[in-house]
């Protein structure tokens, strides 16, 4: 018998998981649903503010004196349509040298021709494209994101280089400026295609960008590309040359052959870069033709019982105060269907097999504190997941701090969770499928690396506007306090309130994602349609035809 979805997993139907209208008008005006409408208009006025990249003064010189097009209309030439999946839109904001919109540079996943494609695009209208130490660290987390995921990658290039001032930051370590370059390199040998649009400024170290892509296009007048532009040549040799005479787009089609393409306009530029990766060595599966009746009724199958927009009214405003995580995996996925796995056994943690959009994925979400029968259970469930190759998705609300060992009891008890706790991050370092991570509420302490946060390298890492992420959540400041403290109980106190005021300011979603110690913060009920993105991105990988590289190929003269 042919296992169908509906008889493989049972639908999530739980009283506590279907919000009557009247429920939800309880939650519309609880202090919870409050909170994340707050936070929710805060996330449209900050994506409002780096929309506007550098300011009306900045886009006008962009597009009237320079004659060159904003990035995002940029991206509407070159991408199918704008339902693209943008990365850290809030990274480069409260940083300590200012607010660098968007980082001065766009990134993201958007198909072109089909095939989902990394795309790096400078925003001049910030800072002039000049590259910040984010700008060079968000650069970087996208070819990470087209390794990690096989994904061909489009430069859109339009910098003027690197913010001299800040240079101890941007030139000299491994993860800085010259690792975008190794990254080229270390993606041509893995077969994974690169495709550079010089439309604007390419100066310096940018210059390499194009010149290491397997295909360059060049726009006519308004792309440069040089290691040191004309004040410097003034400067060394006392000539006065023009920017295209010194490394124009006809300059380089036609004398350097550091480009492949010549384009008049940018139009036609975006156009080469469609035909070109239209070229390459995918076989995407085709779309079976189905009849429009059939087709609604596999929609409506495929969405939750449960509406979406209900998970802004469950995000959870503290860890103490979540709800059941089932009422969010039941807004989640198809059918609202879950295959639970080891229900009975540590329910702190839940763990399950769900499809979302059609995808199978295996449910890892925090329920309460991790503890040792809870992270025996993540344990055996990674690596089962593991085995089968099923991708992961962990939905992250941790718990702030473990409890203070007062008693044998409890340091036992403690024992046995951390030795629980490196069995699952093994698993989870070790797991070879791939990781997609929520942080619905908090991302606290160890518990968060169990839940494959940052630093274990899941394939996308996404925030809530509620989340809270810090070694330990505000209000908590006591178990970071040596507890033998001789100092006077009023010192000790406002040393403590100092601490839960700073973990308070720097555990917010917003201060997260201006630093890109993630991809990005979502609204909740956005989360369905992102993690659809992402699986599909995901399992692109599968259609490349050729991926083996036997020998390393020269590209360029």
């Amino acid at each position: 018998m042919r296992l169908t979805s509906e008889t493989a997993m049972p639908v999530i139907r739980s009283k506590l998981c279907q919000l009557t209208s009247l429920h939800y008008i309880i939650y519309f005006v609880n202090s919870c649903y409050l909170l994340c409408l707050s936070l929710s208009l805060r996330f449209i006025e900050l994506r409002e503010k780096v929309r506007k990249g550098g300011g009306e003064n900045a886009i006008a010189r962009h597009t009237q004196r320079n004659r060159k097009l904003l990035v995002r209309d940029r991206l509407r030439l070159l991408l199918d349509d704008e339902d693209f999946l943008e990365l850290s839109p809030f990274a480069g904001l409260g940083l300590p040298y200012g607010d660098i919109p968007s980082a001065g540079c766009l990134t993201g996943i958007g198909r072109i021709n089909g095939l989902w494609c990394v795309f790096i695009a400078n925003d001049a209208t910030v800072k002039g494209g000049t590259a910040y130490p984010i700008t060079v660290k968000k650069q970087l987390r996208a070819q990470e994101v087209a390794i990690q995921n096989r994904l061909p990658c489009v430069y859109l290039v339009d910098s003027g280089g690197a913010f001299l001032p800040l240079q101890s930051e941007i030139f000299p370590d491994k993860n800085q400026g010259g690792r975008t370059f190794y990254n080229e390199a270390i993606m041509s040998a893995m077969k994974i295609p690169q495709v550079s649009v010089v439309c604007g400024s390419c100066t310096a170290g940018g210059a390499y960008i194009p010149t290491m892509a397997e295909e360059a296009v060049m726009v006519h007048r308004i792309g440069t590309i040089f290691l040191g532009g004309p004040p410097l040549v003034k400067a060394a040799t006392g000539e006065e040359v023009t920017p295209e005479d010194l490394g124009g787009a006809r300059l380089h089609a036609e004398v350097s052959g550091c480009v492949d393409h010549f384009a008049w306009e940018e139009k036609e530029a975006y156009d080469y870069t469609r035909n070109i990766i239209s070229t390459l060595n995918f076989q995407l599966p085709e779309e079976e033709e189905e009849d429009e009746e059939k087709m609604k009724k596999r929609r409506a199958e495929e969405e939750p019982l449960y509406s979406s927009e209900e998970l802004l009214g469950l995000a959870p405003q503290s860890y103490h105060y979540s709800l059941d995580v089932k009422m969010v995996i039941s807004r989640l996925t198809d059918g609202s269907r879950f295959q639970e796995f080891k229900a009975r056994y540590g329910t702190t943690l839940v763990t399950g097999f769900a499809k979302i959009h059609g995808h199978l994925v295996g449910i890892v979400a925090n329920n309460g504190e991790l503890s040792y029968q809870a992270a025996l259970k993540g344990s055996h469930f990674v690596q089962l997941c593991d085995q089968r190759d099923i991708p992961l998705l962990f939905l992250q609300n941790t718990a702030p701090t473990a409890a203070l060992t007062l008693s044998i009891t409890q340091a036992e008890i403690n024992s046995n969770r951390l030795k629980a706790q490196g069995s699952m991050l093994s698993a989870v370092a070790c797991a070879s499928v791939p990781k997609i991570t929520m942080v619905i509420g908090g991302c606290y302490g160890a518990d968060s690396y169990a839940m494959c946060g940052r630093a274990f390298d899941p394939n996308f890492l996404f925030l809530w506007p509620n989340a809270k992420v810090s070694l330990t959540a505000p209000g908590h400041a006591h178990s970071l306090l040596p507890p033998d403290s001789e100092q006077e109980e009023e010192e000790k106190k406002k040393q403590e309130d100092n601490f839960n005021r700073r973990l308070k300011e720097e555990s917010s979603a917003f201060f997260s994602s201006g630093r890109l110690w993630d991809d990005g913060v979502i609204l909740p009920q956005d989360t369905r349609k992102v993690l659809r993105d992402c699986l599909d991105i995901i399992k692109q990988q599968q259609y490349q035809l050729s991926t083996e590289k036997l020998q390393s190929t020269l590209l360029r003269m």
